[in-house]
């Protein structure tokens, strides 16, 4: 009979009939407790659990004893760690980064009648333990597990209390979550579990690029970074261990492991998190807003760097261009039709074979690089080259690569039908923890952006060969930190050869930010493309990323994937959404210029001209994310964490700190508005309107687009148009003041 212990089964995924010797270890109340350098050690005991209907304390089996370290931070933020191997607390890693903010507080133990105080020298409460037994009721008799829990509760910023769910069961031990434990399989230890206490009306956000409603309570979600194949799934590029919760409070979980990640979805009364490495490292981060809290993520972490000028125009693309003639024909018909535009992107097709990426030009179709781009670059326009991190077996590196250990050999041998590739039958993943792997992947892309092109595309990322032997990293480890590691070699090669630090990435895990700039994926043309591109960026924002595009007007179509027409509306209200983010760029299966939307096309063109006449205040908030907690495209929760409504909308956004943005997503022209508190002034028409209000059914011209800005602020305008942004000079910038006198910036 199965055991109903729900827990096993919900949430550690146990299997006890194919698994007969995997088992749980449940923490109890500590044995001791002691300072060590600052640092507070928890020895914790952990009793076998067994497997029956009542999942009791194994008595027949002894304890195993390990410690649990807290170490406080400044800027608000407790760290918890407990290794069940022999791995050390280190602050030191391929995500860490820790800014000159991040110093360590030492703390200190006091001891009392219920157990112990963990104070800082200011004497700031930062955790209390509970390790006298709780009183035991008249189910004392009946009850096997008379021991106390593991009773921690954690105090951040010293204000806000964290509590592990010590008591989610419906009485012990029939658990719905536990506080801390791990599991073994033939007796090896494989996975960890920590668990957090949450309230009944508690609400959730981040976790990486999640194409989700706002509120992520009641989801689970596997922190496994993979092909999303669009942006209305559960599956994502970006997978991010960090989330953001309405009690203000964030939670980094310092791990490259796959895990599992349960937002009040297993239990309503607890966030749990599991992983498949046998450690637990929590960073938790106390603050007054959520700015705050972020900054502390990316305090941790690392920040974003800034984009160079260039790269907040226009960018022109599709899937593909396949010869600098075509290129050159595209590029003078923008410039002789005055659309401005900054970058020319080359995807798949600059390749002798579509696809077959060996990092050189075709010779018949691109006859000289150098003179192309640079002409190209005369003009005004910057090349930007798709590439990817696989070695193909037709390719011409692959016998170099393979000699070398550059890609990681496979450890069988494997046809195209078991790649985790649909494209090509990719010989092998580049092994970006081989030093000499990405030196010469950096010297592949150094030759490119010798030739003067400025931005790789460092496409895919999200799977590598897990049946391959990487040099210094298992190739489950590797799978999600493989994005950090690829794209930090693309972008620093780049910025030394250009000076401009920039990449356009898919893929994204914890610390990625640090290396902008990323887009959305391969979003349909449709409405539920735009919908869920939103949604994902939205969240991308509450995980420490200040910079995200999206393909205009979304990457396929549907039916027919590479072919059918995208329809005018979804075209236009996918350019003003481009206008409005940090960063544009137009790519897709079939053409993407304006001139093949004849009907729009003037008014595309407007818009255009509009992103480049807010350049000015785009580059000010932008210098603004580089140093703050804040990214380009925010939430409506930033600014408005105590408005329950504003946890409940992902269809609108602050762009910067002035801009309030509701893209229309139908082609009813019309939509619903919520305008948080505030006085809001119609940045097309000039109507001032009330917030903390709802205005239903709002009617949008196909030419307009809900944007508000906050009355009495000033932006930041350029007065003139231009063909790029080497025709900008930003000094000569203009003020425009919204207050009663502003009619519309059309107007």
């Amino acid at each position: 009979m199965r055991p109903t212990n729900y827990h096993l089964f919900d949430f550690l995924d146990f299997d006890t009939e194919l698994s007969k010797d995997e088992s749980l270890w449940k923490a109890y109340a500590p044995t001791s407790v002691y300072e060590r350098q600052g640092d507070i050690c928890i020895q914790v005991p952990f009793q076998k659990q067994v497997l029956s209907n009542d999942m009791m304390a194994d008595t027949t089996v002894a304890p195993e004893e390990y410690t649990l370290i807290l170490r406080q931070y400044t800027q608000g933020i407790l760290r918890l760690f407990m290794s069940f191997e022999e791995a050390e607390i280190a602050e030191q890693s391929e995500m860490l980064q820790f800014s000159e903010r991040i110093q360590r507080m030492p703390l200190q133990l006091e001891k009392t009648d219920e157990g112990w105080d963990v104070n800082t020298a200011d004497g700031i409460r930062r955790a209390v333990m509970v390790t006298k037994p709780s009183e035991i009721d008249h189910w004392s008799d009946l009850l096997p597990d008379p021991q106390p829990t593991f009773d921690l509760r954690l105090y951040p910023d010293g204000v806000r209390e964290i509590r592990l769910a010590a008591y989610d069961h419906f009485s012990p031990p029939r658990y719905d979550a536990l506080p801390l434990a791990f599991c073994k399989l033939d007796g090896a230890k494989e996975r960890a579990t920590l668990s957090f206490e949450c309230k009944s009306d508690e609400c959730f956000a981040g976790t990486g690029e999640r194409f989700a409603k706002m509120d992520l309570s009641g989801e689970s979600f596997f922190l496994k970074n993979q092909d999303g194949q669009g942006v209305n799934n559960r599956r994502t590029y970006k997978n991010i261990p960090f989330y953001i919760s309405s009690r203000m409070y964030g939670a980094f979980y310092h791990t490259c492991a796959y895990s599992k990640l349960s937002l009040a979805s297993d239990s309503s009364r607890s966030v749990q998190f599991l992983s498949d490495q046998p450690q637990i490292d929590v960073f938790l981060i106390g603050g007054n807003t959520i700015e705050e809290i972020q900054r502390g993520y990316r305090d941790l972490t690392g920040y974003p760097s800034m984009p160079p000028l260039w790269s907040f125009g226009v960018w022109m693309s599709r899937m593909t261009y396949f010869s600098a003639d075509e290129v050159n024909e595209i590029c003078d018909r923008m410039r002789d039709e005055h659309y401005p535009c900054d970058v020319i992107h080359l995807d798949t097709g600059w390749f002798e074979t579509d696809w077959l990426c060996e990092w050189k030009f075709n010779k018949e179709r691109f006859p000289d690089p150098e003179g192309f781009i640079k002409n190209l670059k005369d003009n005004g326009y910057r090349v930007s080259l798709w590439q990817l991190p696989y070695v193909a077996e037709k390719a011409e590196q692959i016998d170099e690569a393979r000699a070398n250990d550059y890609i990681a050999p496979l450890t069988k041998v494997q046809d195209s039908e078991g790649s985790n590739f649909s494209t090509l039958d990719y010989a092998g993943t580049i092994d970006f923890t081989y030093p000499e792997a990405t030196e010469w992947y950096k010297g592949l892309l150094k030759r490119l952006l010798d030739m003067g092109v400025v931005c790789i595309k460092t496409d895919f990322g999200e799977n590598i060969h897990m049946d391959a032997k990487y040099k210094n990293m298992s190739p489950e480890l590797l799978n999600n930190l493989y994005a950090l590691l690829y794209q930090k070699a693309a972008y620093e090669i780049t910025k030394e050869v250009t000076g401009d630090g920039i990449v356009w990435a898919r893929s994204a895990w914890a610390g990625c930010q640090r290396y902008p700039l990323h887009w959305g994926g391969d979003s349909c043309s449709s409405w539920d493309g735009l919908a869920g591109s939103l949604k994902g960026g939205l969240h991308f924002g509450l995980s420490g990323f200040a910079f995200w595009s999206h393909d205009v007007p979304g990457f396929h179509t549907l039916p027919n994937f590479m072919n059918s027409v995208v329809a005018d509306d979804v075209y236009m209200r996918w350019t003003q959404f481009g206008v409005f983010s940090s960063h544009i760029r137009y790519h897709g299966t079939n053409k993407r210029e304006p001139w093949h939307y004849p009907v729009i096309a003037d008014s595309i063109k407007k818009w255009w001209k509009l992103r480049y006449k807010l350049l000015p205040y785009i580059v000010e908030q932008s210098e603004k994310a580089v140093t703050t907690g804040y990214p380009l495209l925010r939430a409506l929760v930033y600014h408005h964490p105590a408005d329950k409504v504003c946890w409940h909308i992902d269809d609108e956004y602050y762009f910067g700190d002035d801009f309030l943005v509701a893209p229309v997503i139908n082609s009813e022209n019309r939509r619903g508005i919520y305008l948080p508190e505030g006085d809001w002034v119609n940045f097309f028409t000039g109507e001032h309107l009330k917030g903390e209000r709802w205005y239903h059914d709002v009617e949008v011209p196909l030419e307009e687009m809900p944007v508000y800005v906050r009355n009495g602020s000033t932006i930041s305008i350029y007065p003139e148009d231009v063909e790029c942004t080497d025709d900008m000079d930003l000094s000569k910038s203009v003020s425009l003041h919204i207050d009663e006198n502003f009619k519309g910036i059309w107007n």
